[in-house]
């Protein structure tokens, strides 16, 4: 049902946007999330992965509470649950700057593909979060991922039933709604047991669709004069008020370039980055803007039904606030059955070797990644880390020094050449003081977690535990699928040629027992090593275990492998393992 219709224009109108009066307000919203929470990034980084990221969230928003107090512009801010877990003061610090606090579910994430009953868990778990937070109902909600499409409208049923009372997620498409052009403007939606609001960022007609001139990534990418020749179009046109929207992140030009490898993305996130640092002003300094809720209360508004029913929830029942803070303590220490003492369980001892070669913009990334590792592994294992910079160009030596270089428990050594991934590795192991030694990539595009149930495999009788992504029940993520058949074909040469029944050959994620590496005739330094490490610990009859692991796509700095060198390598390898066998010699592959 359409709240309100479009009144005749006049000549002498002035509802364009420089000489917008008050009583035509416009709705400023924003979506409160990290850069690395973003909707473009969501194939890429796991909800469970945000931890390890350097956070710019409060930066960020800090930065756009200014701008919006600078132009006495209100706002209602669509959080995460999560967030306001995590930053109940940013939160409440917001509402208390006289903004609206309001939901888009708990975790940035594809919502409407989760099964009914998750998805009222999350709406009930992310309403109650904030209203925690603030003191105050929460009853507007916008989906972190995606708009509504025709067939979704069924959503804004489990809405009401959740206790919103108005939603803006809904980005009207032409060949959703064409018998529908109402759906453009501020309307109710008629629910099985009530009405919603649903209140649509701003489109216009174009080239026989409707484009989307509210903000977000649209005013990034288009022209700027196409998108102000839009919007002051909208404001001589239309009496429904502009809903305009933006990612706190937009404002960010120096946040950290994640290196994804889709074109697309990057474009769709990266492109004219910081350009709302301009245009924002310009807006907001061309008009008043307001929040929903403050917006209901003006004369005239579509949403006067809002208000009304906001006003009818001021007596919802309070709760106690669930928000508890995370303990961050060690692991407690077992203490002796008699006597006061404390007595120190004995822990098996384990070196993480980690080669980097320029990593620098991966090792904030690494650290955080390493201080929960090392939590986790605390109870069972005495874990001691070795960095091997492998001469790096960067800054990597000067950062390493930097994150960790004060760790009793950590040692940093380098090469004064540059010598290659295998031959770090085999540096770290050899100086290991340890008989169990792990290796891990620093990129982390294997879950460095996994060492929990890798440690444990390795038994007596085994010489290497490997982590597989190739194994039946392993998984790769976002990997071009011509490397794929490349990898596969590779890993099937060495099995059938050495009688190995193993998936993956080249992995760097592996745990070893070191007198089983150290006197195999290794020769290769590079990526090739690792595949010639497999393969003499094969050819010496020394068990080699298998496991199941995710390989996921590099999110900092560039791969240092070169395809077709590596590719006319491992050929060459081969060649010298189908002759080692042929002669039955024990001795390097040369």
């Amino acid at each position: 049902m359409l709240v309100q219709e479009l009144p005749p224009k006049s000549a002498d109108s002035k509802l364009v946007l420089k000489n917008a009066e008050s009583s035509h307000a416009q709705i400023l919203t924003v979506n409160l999330e990290d850069y690395f929470q973003a909707g473009a990034f969501h194939r890429f980084i796991s909800p469970r992965n945000w931890y390890r990221f350097e956070s710019r969230l409060e930066k960020n928003t800090e930065e756009t509470l200014e701008l919006l107090a600078q132009h006495d512009a209100k706002a209602t801010f669509f959080v995460l649950g999560w967030i306001a877990e995590k930053y109940p003061e940013l939160i409440r610090s917001i509402a208390k700057a006289g903004h609206e606090i309001a939901s888009r579910g708990h975790l940035h994430q594809p919502l409407l593909k989760l099964s009914l009953e998750a998805r009222r868990e999350d709406l009930r778990r992310s309403r109650e979060i904030l209203e925690d937070t603030v003191g105050k109902p929460v009853v507007g909600f916008r989906l972190s991922d995606g708009w509504l499409h025709k067939k979704d409208l069924g959503f804004l049923d489990e809405l009401l039933e959740a206790g919103y009372l108005y939603d803006s997620s809904l980005m009207p498409r032409r060949r959703d709604f064409s018998r529908q052009p109402w759906r453009r403007h501020i309307h109710e939606h008629a629910c099985s047991n009530g009405t919603i609001l649903e209140i649509p960022p701003s489109t216009m007609p174009f080239a026989g669709g409707w484009l989307p001139i509210a903000g977000g990534n649209y005013l990034r990418q288009l022209p700027e004069s196409l998108m102000s020749s839009a919007i002051e179009k909208w404001q001589q046109t239309e009496t429904s008020p502009f809903v305009m929207y933006f990612q706190v992140w937009e404002l960010d030009e120096l946040q950290p370039r994640l290196s994804v490898t889709d074109r697309l993305t990057k474009i769709r996130h990266y492109r004219n980055l910081g350009k709302y640092r301009t245009l924002l002003p310009q807006y907001l300094a061309s008009a008043k803007f307001t929040s929903i809720q403050d917006h209901a209360k003006l004369n005239g508004s579509p949403l006067a039904s809002l208000s009304e029913h906001v006003h009818k929830l001021a007596d919802r029942p309070a709760r106690d606030s669930r928000l508890r803070e995370v303990s961050t303590t060690a692991p407690d220490e077992t203490s002796s059955s008699g006597g006061s003492g404390v007595r120190r369980v004995q822990r098996p001892a384990a070196t993480l070797v980690i080669p980097c070669y320029n990593e620098e913009s991966t090792l904030p990334y690494l650290h955080r990644t390493m201080q929960s590792l090392r939590h986790e592994l605390s109870r069972q294992w005495d874990l001691k880390i070795l960095f091997v910079d492998d001469c790096s160009k960067d800054n990597t030596h000067e950062v390493l020094q930097s994150l960790f270089g004060d760790d009793s428990d950590i040692g940093i050594l380098r090469h004064e050449t540059n010598k290659g991934v295998s031959a770090a590795i085999l540096t770290g192991i050899n100086a290991a003081q340890t008989e169990i030694i792990a290796s891990i990539d620093a990129d982390c595009s294997y879950d460095p977690h996994e060492l929990t149930n890798m440690l444990p495999r390795l038994t007596r009788d085994v010489a290497m535990v490997t982590a597989s992504p190739y194994h039946r029940d392993g998984k790769v993520n976002n990997v071009p699928s011509w490397r794929l058949v490349l990898s596969h074909t590779l890993s099937c040469m060495y099995r059938i040629l050495l009688g190995q029944n193993l998936s993956t050959w080249t992995s760097c994620f592996r745990v070893y027992r070191k007198q089983q590496i150290v006197d195999l005739p290794l020769v290769e330094n590079g990526f090739l090593g690792t595949a010639e490490l497999a393969a003499q610990l094969s050819l010496h009859g020394r068990k080699i275990v298998e496991h199941p692991a995710t390989l996921e796509v590099r999110l900092f700095g560039f791969s240092k492998m070169k395809t077709v060198r590596t590719i006319l390598a491992h050929l060459r390898l081969l060649s010298k393992v189908v002759a080692r066998k042929l002669s039955g010699s024990h001795g390097a592959l040369k």
